[in-house]
C-alpha cells in the first residue's frame, strides 16, 4: 500500500491585503508555521502567482517552487476553479459569474468562455514546469438550472449538455494529456458534475479519457446526502485529488437540503472546520490509503462559524492524526511458515494414500 502526503493547506480562502496574508512568499511562511507540507494554488489570484507566465517560463516556475522549498514546502497542485467554472456557463448565470472574469471581457460570454479555456491551456503548460501530477478544477455548468426536472426536462437535453461539456473539456483534456498531468474535477453542486453519474456521463462524451479524474471532496456529498465512502470503492482509480474539508447536515421541520434561501449559517447543510461537522474522516483516510492513494490531503477551509486562522491551526493536528503509514507485512505472519506445496497438498486432502 502507498501512503497519503500531507497536511497541505488550499490558499484561496486565506489571501489578503494584510500580512502575512498578503503575498505567497509570505502565506508560504504562515503555512510551514503551523505545520503545512504542502499548498494548493489559485492561479487566478495575482498576489499568489501569474499563471500566463508560468506557462511560458519553467524558470518562474522553479522560482515558486523555490520558495515554498524554502519554507519546506511543496507544491500540491494549481487550481483553476475560477476558470474552470467559465467553460461553461448557461446565460441564466452568466452575469453572475462576471466576478470570474477579467474586466475588459465581463458581460461577453463568448469571450469569457474563450479567456478560461486559454487559462486552462496556460494551467496544463504550468503543471508541467512545475513537475506537478495532479490540476483541481470545476467542470462548469450547462444544465444545471434544470437539475431539479420541474418543468420536465426535455428528451434528449441532458445527453446533448454533456456532448457540448464533453467537447468543450477534450482538448484541455489532450493538453493535460501532453503535460502529464490529471484534471481533477471537483465534483460540486453547482457544476453539472456534481456526483458519480454525471461524472459518468461526462466520461462517456469524453471517451473515457484517462485525464479526466475527480477530485474528492465528502462535504458536498454528504450535503447531498450521498454515500461518500461507497463512492470511494467505486470510483477510487479516478481519485487524484483529496479536499480535507468537513461539512453537517441537520435537517428539521421548516428547512432541508435546498436550504430555503438562507444564509450558510441558516441553512440544514452548512460547511465546518475539520472536527466539527459529520464527516467520518477515518474511514475515509482508511479506504483511500487502502485503495493506495498516495496523492496530498489538502485542508479545504470554508466555515460558517469558526475563525479561518483557529481553523487554518487546527488542520495540521487533524490532519496528521488521519494520515496512516500502510502496513509492511501482515499482522500474523509470525504465525505462518516457509511455502511447501506437498504441505499444502496433504492439507487440502490432495494427496494419495
Amino acid at each position: 500500500m502507498k501512503q497519503i502526503k500531507g497536511p497541505g493547506i488550499f490558499l484561496a480562502q486565506f489571501v489578503g491585503d494584510e500580512a502575512p496574508f498578503n503575498n505567497y512568499a509570505n502565506l508560504c511562511k504562515w503555512a510551514s508555521d503551523l505545520g503545512y507540507k504542502a499548498v494548493q494554488l489559485p492561479s487566478w489570484d495575482d498576489k499568489i502567482m501569474d499563471l500566463s507566465k508560468a506557462a511560458e517560463s519553467k524558470t518562474y516556475c522553479d522560482e515558486l517552487a523555490g520558495i515554498a522549498a524554502e519554507h519546506g514546502l511543496e507544491i500540491s497542485e494549481l487550481s483553476t476553479h475560477l476558470q474552470g467554472q467559465l467553460v461553461a456557463v448557461h446565460p441564466a448565470y452568466d452575469e453572475l459569474f462576471d466576478n470570474f472574469a477579467p474586466d475588459n471581457i465581463k458581460g461577453n460570454a463568448r469571450a469569457k468562455q474563450q479567456w478560461a479555456t486559454s487559462q486552462l491551456l496556460d494551467a496544463a503548460k504550468a503543471s508541467a514546469n512545475l513537475g506537478l501530477n495532479a490540476h483541481a478544477t470545476f467542470s462548469g455548468a450547462l444544465l444545471w438550472q434544470t437539475v431539479y426536472p420541474w418543468p420536465q426536462r426535455p428528451d434528449g437535453l441532458v445527453e446533448v449538455g454533456f456532448k457540448e461539456l464533453g467537447e468543450r473539456w477534450l482538448p484541455i483534456l489532450n493538453a493535460f494529456e501532453d503535460a502529464g498531468t490529471d484534471v481533477c474535477y471537483e465534483l460540486h453542486p453547482g457544476e453539472d458534475l456534481h456526483d458519480g453519474i454525471t461524472f459518468e456521463r461526462f466520461l462517456e462524451a469524453t471517451n473515457n479519457h484517462q485525464r479526466a479524474n475527480i477530485l474528492y471532496d465528502p462535504s458536498h456529498f454528504l450535503l447531498q446526502q450521498l454515500d461518500y465512502l461507497a463512492f470511494i470503492d467505486i470510483y477510487h482509480e479516478r481519485i487524484k485529488a483529496f479536499h480535507v474539508k468537513d461539512a453537517e447536515f441537520r435537517p428539521d421541520g421548516r428547512c432541508g437540503v435546498y436550504g430555503g434561501y438562507g444564509s450558510w449559517l441558516e441553512r440544514a447543510g452548512r460547511f465546518r472546520s475539520l472536527g466539527d461537522g459529520q464527516v467520518d474522516f477515518t474511514q475515509i483516510f482508511s479506504k483511500l490509503t487502502q485503495y493506495g492513494y498516495d496523492g496530498w490531503a489538502v485542508l479545504e477551509w470554508e466555515c460558517c462559524i469558526k475563525h479561518p486562522e483557529d481553523g487554518a491551526a487546527e488542520g495540521v493536528p487533524f490532519i496528521n492524526k488521519h494520515l496512516i503509514r500502510p502496513a509492511e507485512k501482515s499482522f500474523d505472519d509470525f504465525a505462518g511458515g516457509e511455502q511447501d506445496n506437498e504441505r499444502n497438498l496433504r492439507v487440502l486432502g490432495l494427496t494419495e494414500e
